[in-house]
């Protein structure tokens, strides 16, 4: 007897061509995405008397591109009536449309202090991503737009900087190589550099489409994650900090690691705290008003995960971070996104006391402290 389907999340729900107004003056656009888990991203168009705000336009290509111009004539307007983008985080579902609308319209970009892409190539390698999760992402977006220009990618396998777990991960600046290989010409019309012209940082405040809304910097998810707060009106644009049926992915940071699963707690916190919020808009999935109930849900999620890897850091003894990656997610999701999560979790145990780790032969190895 086949096995019973699981529910489809949300945030799994394929695209529509629907325009849906979630709040007065704002409309949700949904723009296709093939990456795992994922079948579309919000992209929300906020307008005022000059026209609209788009935070969020999807990923680059043409692809994208299109169902961007569609959706946006199937709102009664075009591109060219776009005078700002926001973009909410540095993954380039988020993040990878919005180089094109700076060109096409003069639109101003805005986003966090801390945001950083992984292709930018005016800062000679110095905007890159530090998450290693946005490595995939970044190879994802890589084989759509090859698809999108009807082009076969030859994707030789780069290993690139060590993970801080230990091993090799390919690394954005060499998926942005493998895309100039690829697509060549192709790739100057569409890879474009987001370019921010207005960076906010926290409690920093901006109107946009008629409102004015308050800078959330919110690290967890990415080091860089922004959330826009309306509070006369209840509105909170989450991007990808708090999704209404799956958590969003916390990436094990590289360099000076921190404690990204502690950073995320606490901004998790932060928004939860938020009095009146009414209305939440989500990068992916549908609008919700539970913001407390669902950042208490999501926190939850992470405390089992952290007594998944307490048991399992026992029963296994001394254990690498892909051992431990593979008692917690099934092997449908093994890989370096897994890993990275793992690693988080693993050094948030470290940090509070509860495990230990050393390197053996470049691999972290962790172990529980009786």
């Amino acid at each position: 007897m086949a096995a019973p389907t699981r529910p489809r999340k949300q945030e799994q729900e394929d695209a529509t061509t629907e325009i849906t107004e979630v709040a007065p003056g704002i409309l949700r656009l949904q723009l296709p995405i093939n990456f795992s888990g994922l079948g579309h991203v919000n992209c929300y168009a906020l307008e005022d008397r000059d026209g609209f705000t788009l935070v969020d336009p999807g990923l680059p290509g043409p692809q994208n591109w299109k169902s961007l111009l569609d959706r946006l004539k199937r709102a009664g307007t075009g591109v060219e009536h776009v005078h700002g983008v926001v973009v909410t985080h540095s993954h380039p579902d988020h993040f990878g449309g919005a180089g094109k609308v700076r060109v096409e319209s003069g639109a101003k970009v805005i986003s966090s202090t801390t945001f950083r892409t992984w292709f930018d190539p005016a800062t000679e390698g110095d905007d890159v991503v530090e998450e290693p999760g946005a490595a995939g992402e970044a190879a994802e977006a890589v084989r759509q737009e090859a698809e999108d220009a009807g082009v076969t990618p030859k994707m030789p396998k780069f290993t690139g900087r060590e993970t801080p777990w230990g091993g090799k991960h390919p690394t954005p600046p060499l998926s942005f190589r493998i895309k100039m290989k690829v697509l060549g010409p192709v790739r100057k019309r569409w890879m474009l550099p987001p370019k921010p012209t207005v960076r906010l940082a926290d409690a920093d405040t901006i109107t946009l489409g008629g409102r004015e809304w308050v800078a959330l910097h919110t690290p967890g998810h990415t080091s860089d994650h922004l959330c826009l707060y309306d509070a006369d009106s209840g509105v909170l644009l989450s991007g990808d900090h708090v999704l209404p049926t799956i958590t969003p992915h916390i990436a094990g940071h590289s360099g000076d690691a921190g404690d990204p699963l502690a950073d995320f707690f606490d901004s998790l916190d932060k928004v939860a705290a938020l009095e009146g919020v009414t209305n939440v808009l989500p990068a992916h999935g549908h609008p919700f008003t539970d913001l407390a109930g669902r950042c208490d849900a999501i926190k939850e999620h992470h405390r089992e995960r952290l007594d998944l890897l307490r048991a399992a850091s026992k029963g296994l003894g001394e254990a690498t971070v892909e051992d431990l990656s593979h008692e917690l997610f099934r092997p449908r999701s093994w890989g370096p996104m897994a890993d990275s999560e793992t690693y988080a979790h693993l050094e948030h145990l470290r940090l509070a006391g509860e495990v230990e780790s050393r390197r053996v032969d470049g691999l972290l190895r962790y172990r529980s402290i009786d």
